[in-house]
């Protein structure tokens, strides 16, 4: 059972050296990235709220994919420095706001 514990340990150590890191909720991503310096869950600051972004979006099948690609590429919205998955969890995140 100690052999199995230090394996774990090692290989989680080797991951994390590796740059792999572990997968991030989207509220954790919204706030590390700083996208609440502009955005709020429920009112608008410089941009608008996820409330209102996920009220504008409900329904469209595209939209996550759509705001990732503006997150990304930096159009019509500041780019974004993260990774996919993270940027596939804030948006996420985003769109399930109620």
């Amino acid at each position: 059972m100690k052999v199995k514990a230090i394996l774990l340990v090692i290989a989680a150590a080797g991951a994390l050296a590796a740059g792999i890191g572990f997968a991030q909720s989207g509220a954790d991503v919204v706030k590390a990235k700083g996208c609440m310096g502009c955005h709020d869950t429920d009112k608008k600051k410089i941009g608008p709220s996820f409330k209102d972004s996920a009220a504008k979006y409900k329904g469209d099948k595209g939209a996550e994919a759509a705001l990732i690609a503006k997150l990304k590429d930096g159009k019509g919205h500041p780019k974004v420095a993260a990774s996919d998955a993270e940027l596939k969890a804030a948006v996420g995140h985003v769109l399930s706001t109620k």
